[in-house]
């Protein structure tokens, strides 16, 4: 039997699978470290890129306090490494929601970049809500 974990986002039992863990750990950080509220995150968001009828998935967006995106989170289980093609599959996505942050992880190393600059430290919920 698949091993179930509760996303407070999604609001129901998903399969724990290896990018899932990461993605909960991930919704942890968010709330506890950067203090940014549940209800201003949602997961699995489905989209549409351009004139594609293709469905995408962003993993993790967060609204900012006019409920307009912010971040961007792209996560990856543990064993992928964070590298180019990671990074361009969230600046894709990206351009569809227009948030000033994008954050890519993996569980062992997470890279937060601001309009296009990669930062050193973990950013409050203030800051990303202050573009």
């Amino acid at each position: 039997m698949e091993k179930m974990v509760w996303d407070p986002l999604r609001k129901k039992e998903v399969a724990l699978t290896p990018e899932e863990e990461v993605r909960q750990w991930f919704i942890g950080v968010l709330e506890h470290q950067m203090g940014v509220p549940q209800h201003m995150m949602r997961s699995e968001v489905a989209f549409t890129f351009g004139s594609s009828k293709k469905k995408y998935r962003a993993d993790i967006l967060v609204f900012g306090k006019d409920t307009s995106p912010v971040a961007v989170v792209e996560c990856k289980n543990a064993d992928t490494e964070l590298n180019s093609a990671v990074l361009e599959q969230a600046l894709r996505y990206n351009q569809a929601m227009g948030a000033p942050w994008i954050m890519i992880t993996n569980g062992k190393q997470t890279f937060i970049a601001h309009k296009g600059q990669f930062i050193d430290k973990v950013p409050s919920y203030d800051d990303l809500c202050s573009n």
